[in-house]
């Protein structure tokens, strides 16, 4: 069963939750590849001490290693538009598209990424905004 893409940008939102409820910073990211999840993540930068583990960082690495062809179908869905790091890190995997659930708190290169091929989707929810 396929969910809709308001769907995938809840299940993103879970994940913030997740990141808020362990009191780290409500940031969440799903991977979905022909209508599956194939990765989860929320930011834990604050609960591992880390300086890399955004939530894209982190649904990407939960995915595991993907074939090329699959990274290609891929669409990333994040709460938060993706900073630079995390904006790298879909174009060296060639991810198509991005979910971005609010760039009002915080816009990445979101110019940049359309440049180079990039489908962005700007929802501005609420809830991300919150």
């Amino acid at each position: 069963m396929e969910l809709r893409v308001d769907s995938f940008l809840n299940e993103a939102l879970e994940e913030a939750r997740l990141g808020l409820a362990e009191g780290g910073i409500p940031i969440g990211s799903v991977l979905v590849i022909d209508g599956e999840i194939v990765g989860r993540g929320h930011n834990q930068r604050i609960q591992k001490g880390s300086a890399i583990l955004h939530a894209e960082m982190d649904c990407i690495e939960k995915a595991g290693r993907l074939l090329a062809t699959d990274y290609a179908r891929a669409t990333l869905y994040s709460t938060l538009s993706p900073c630079e790091m995390c904006s790298g890190t879909a174009l060296l995997y060639k991810i198509r598209k991005i979910v971005i659930g609010e760039n009002q708190n915080f816009r990445g290169p979101e110019d940049y990424l359309r440049s180079q091929g990039v489908e962005l989707e700007i929802v501005n929810d609420p809830n991300c905004i919150e």
